[in-house]
């Protein structure tokens, strides 16, 4: 045991209590006035001169001296409890039995926790060693509960890109190094794709009272995979069984796919194509045909007025010439050398050298940052925000900027709005009908079976819409609110905008009156601010 603290001992002798003093061994405290006197009183001590117990209390020798008198009976050691607030810990304090009184035995402390409901984790061993050793006014630890082990969340460790938002990396011109894309991750047979670190369960704890504490269920995983892949014998690990290209569904599926190569135009000498993974066409996607691919689309000509749709990235690298005609659809970037008299819809970002006369939708970013890019005759709608060094022509070839929101949800806002109209439309058409109904029976007429099936479909009709338009009501208010709320969106032009170009930003507008150049527009403050390009 280390340092001990002050404590009295009372002392009982004929017919009078004294206070016996004990200073603290060096490193103990003082026992402060107010709790040696709620120790006396405790005993029924009443009537002794304070002033005089506090003087002895500072003093650094022992002493004693007179309380008042005294006729009771001599009283035993007592023990004081203390339990954490978290219930994990006891902590007790030992006080002297009056000169002639008993001590406390180890059955005698253990009977006392146990009657304040302490049964577990008690420390035999501190007991014994304050038996032996007896300190007091000094802290014992005389139980303990345990602690519970906290499990750890199962996860997986994946060897190959899983981010569809990695970018290509851009020359010093500003145009995009198309030969060293590393946005496909490929993968060779016997590659490890992923592994599982399985989870780990933790242990529920206990309190000094018995009540076992929780511990939170753990996460568990499982490696998801399709074809061409094969796991290891304790399903912990994968790899792929073929050269190919590998990649990470929505729902943690991995997928290893070949990549079907087409070393020729995509015309009447190949039909349309329609492929279970990665396509390459070397040549060039010709006016009329379509591409559908599950992975990603690379192009190494033009694309004429086409379909494709790619269940990951499209890459153009000579470019998109969509004759206003067709579609350009993929769920995740499309990065092409220009985009002209196209419609693009993109899952991701949306990357060119120019975008002239064409309709581009992306849910991130729309970039056209080739020292020579431009947008004009466009219609561009962005997530995000959009980039580019010029927008809007000399020759009035003007285009409407529209950032905040994903374009989807921009959709959904604007349908929502007309169910909401029309909803509140049809409410406002029932309600006289309802209300002639309410009149005829407050009258106290009695309607006939017609009437009354006409009333109950009418009030059945009227619950549903009411229903429809109130979670139509919720999913505009969230969409609403993420449109007058977004971040981070913004229009930057890093040379010129022309007059007549129309900026939107969340829910605010505006129409270009002048020429302006090196700016960045920002919703800040309930306005649209121009700033000085970052």
């Amino acid at each position: 045991m280390g340092s001990s603290d002050g404590y009295i001992q009372i002392l009982l002798k004929d017919g009078k209590a004294y206070s016996r003093y004990f200073p603290p061994s060096p490193g103990g405290k003082n026992m402060e006035l107010n709790e040696a006197s709620a120790y006396i009183n405790d005993h029924q001590i009443f009537g002794f001169d304070a002033e005089l117990l506090g003087k002895q209390l500072a003093s650094p020798k022992a002493t004693v001296i007179p309380l008042s008198p005294y006729d009771g009976p001599e009283f035993s050691e007592l023990m004081t409890i203390k339990v954490s607030l978290d219930k994990m810990k006891v902590m007790v304090r030992f006080f002297p039995p009056s000169s002639g009184g008993e001590l406390l035995g180890p059955r005698d402390i253990i009977e006392e926790l146990s009657g304040r409901g302490i049964v577990y984790g008690i420390d035999q061993d501190a007991i014994i060693s304050f038996i032996s050793d007896r300190h007091y006014n000094t802290e014992y630890i005389l139980a303990k509960g345990d602690m519970p082990q906290i499990g750890h969340d199962a996860r997986i460790i994946y060897n190959f890109n899983t981010n569809p938002s990695l970018r290509p990396k851009r020359l010093e011109d500003g145009s995009v190094d198309y030969k060293h894309l590393n946005t496909i991750s490929p993968v060779k047979s016997g590659d490890l794709l992923a592994k599982l670190i399985p989870a780990v369960q933790g242990i529920p704890g206990k309190d000094v009272f018995g009540n076992t504490i929780p511990v939170r269920d753990v996460k568990s995983l499982e490696l998801k995979y399709g074809k061409n892949i094969y796991p290891n014998a304790d399903g912990t690990e994968i790899f792929s069984q073929i050269n190919g290209h590998v990649s990470l569904d929505p729902d943690s599926t991995v997928n290893v796919s070949d990549e079907l190569e087409i070393k020729s135009d995509v015309d009447n000498s190949t039909g349309d194509i329609d492929y279970d993974g990665n396509v390459h066409i070397e040549g060039a996607l010709r006016s009329g045909f379509s591409v559908h691919a599950t992975g990603d689309i690379v192009i190494d000509g033009v694309v004429e007025g086409a379909f494709v749709d790619a269940g990951g990235q499209i890459i153009v690298k000579r470019g998109i010439h969509g004759m206003n005609k067709g579609l350009i659809k993929c769920r995740s970037n499309l990065i092409s050398s220009f985009i002209e008299s196209a419609r693009v819809i993109s899952g991701g970002y949306v990357e060119s050298g120019s975008i002239l006369y064409s309709n581009v939708s992306a849910s991130t970013d729309v970039l056209v940052m080739n020292k020579k890019g431009i947008i004009a005759g466009s219609v561009i709608r962005a997530g995000g925000k959009v980039e580019s060094f010029t927008i809007g022509s000399e020759m009035g070839a003007a285009a409407r900027i529209e950032v905040g929101i994903d374009p989807e949800k921009k959709e959904r806002y604007n349908l929502l709005q007309k169910q909401i109209i029309d909803e509140t439309k049809q409410l406002e058409k029932i309600a006289p009908v309802i209300d002639s109904y309410e009149q005829f029976i407050k009258a106290g007429k009695v309607l006939d079976e017609k009437n009354r099936k006409y009333l109950s479909d009418i009030m059945a009709k009227v619950e549903q819409i009411r229903s429809d338009l109130k979670k139509h009501r919720e999913s505009f208010n969230a969409l609403h609110q993420e449109l007058i709320t977004s971040q981070h969106s913004k229009v930057a032009v890093h040379r010129d905008i022309f007059p007549g170009v129309t900026i939107t930003i969340s829910d605010l507008s505006f129409t270009t009156k002048d020429k302006l150049s090196c700016l960045q527009f920002e919703k800040k403050n309930g306005e649209i601010e121009r700033n000085p390009i970052s």
